[in-house]
């Protein structure tokens, strides 16, 4: 049961989080004449909606996307509960399913996913918002952890 709340907490917290950072986002540039928000050495704050997934992909799918998304993000919750992960990897998976419900949201409710991070600290990246950061911590925890479990067993099976 600790799992579960655990998992519950992180996707509403990640998600109320996500939100609130992006309607910061959008407000600040309401009240500036560009998107720029904030200029830095490494970071800029600007906004963006960004109608395709990473990196601007899939955008030909238009108003389809947030539709496809739905379903894969339905399939996901299903299978992860079906499978029994939630009590294996409760925080990372809350974070996963905070942040990609967050997105999914702007999908329904705004142009698209509002971006508002700009690296470019010897390279540009993409622009990308808390929700995408959480999503890849999430995944990082599972990948870590997954990846000291098999070292463990390969010392028992040694």
């Amino acid at each position: 049961m600790r799992a579960y709340t655990v998992f519950i907490l992180l996707v509403v917290g990640t998600f109320i989080i996500d939100q609130n950072l992006k309607v910061m986002a959008m407000e600040a540039v309401n009240s500036v004449e560009h998107a720029t928000i904030l200029k830095g050495s490494c970071i800029d704050l600007e906004l963006y909606y960004n109608r395709g997934v990473a990196f601007s992909m899939l955008l030909e799918l238009g108003d389809n996307l947030k539709w496809v998304q739905l379903l894969l993000i339905s399939g996901i919750i299903f299978y992860i509960f079906y499978e029994g992960y939630v009590k294996k990897y409760a925080f990372p998976l809350g974070l996963i399913i905070g942040g990609a419900l967050g997105n999914l949201y702007d999908r329904f409710i705004r142009e698209g996913v509002v971006d508002y991070v700009a690296w470019h600290c010897g390279f540009n990246f993409a622009v990308f918002n808390y929700a995408d950061v959480m999503i890849d911590v999430g995944v990082a925890i599972i990948l870590l952890l997954s990846f000291l479990e098999y070292r463990e067993e390969k010392k028992g099976n040694a």
